[in-house]
């Protein structure tokens, strides 16, 4: 049985944050949950060839090499629900997301590639083994890219998952 938790101090935080939160349409939500919540962001450095293929990726999603075992390069990169949080500094951007060839980072949680469903060059369905907060929980995600790679939707299945899509920006740099 699965036991979520999130610490009365964050909750706290976010009830009396004071900001006018940005909507990004109807998937967003002022009720972040911990899996909503963005991971903190993976260090900076990242394989010249990595680097390489995902600007390419970015340039045209559908030449992009997919191996079946890794996330697409055109999905990696820093995201964010908010836009504000593209440029927050780190601890403060609660909703980025940042994701690399096996990992997705949010603010309080981090989850491993486990096992590819489905891949191409603009989406993928995968399994996950995430942690954070003291807690292990599997999920499967479905990350497709729209408006020309600008936005990621996330789409969580199975129990526990988040009840509609999110839509992320992508975070320049």
């Amino acid at each position: 049985m699965m036991r979520w938790t999130m610490p009365a101090a964050l909750l706290m935080l976010a009830a009396c944050s004071g900001g006018q939160d940005e909507e990004t349409g109807p998937e967003a939500s002022s009720d972040i949950g911990p899996l909503q919540k963005a991971e903190r962001p993976a260090p900076a450095e990242t394989p010249a060839a990595d680097a390489e293929t995902e600007a390419s990726a970015k340039a045209d999603p559908g030449n992009a090499a997919v191996d079946g075992k890794t996330i697409p390069p055109a999905i990696r990169g820093r995201w964010a629900l908010k836009a504000a949080d593209c440029t927050a500094r780190r601890g403060t951007d609660l909703t980025a997301l940042t994701i690399d060839a096996t990992n997705l980072r949010f603010f309080e949680s981090h989850g491993e590639l486990a096992r590819v469903q489905e891949s191409d060059a603009s989406g993928i369905v995968a399994d996950y083994k995430f942690s954070g907060e003291g807690e292990e929980w599997d999920r499967r995600m479905r990350l497709d890219l729209a408006d020309g790679g600008k936005t990621l939707v996330r789409r969580d299945e199975g129990e526990g998952a988040a009840a509609g899509p999110m839509r992320y920006t992508r975070c320049a740099g």
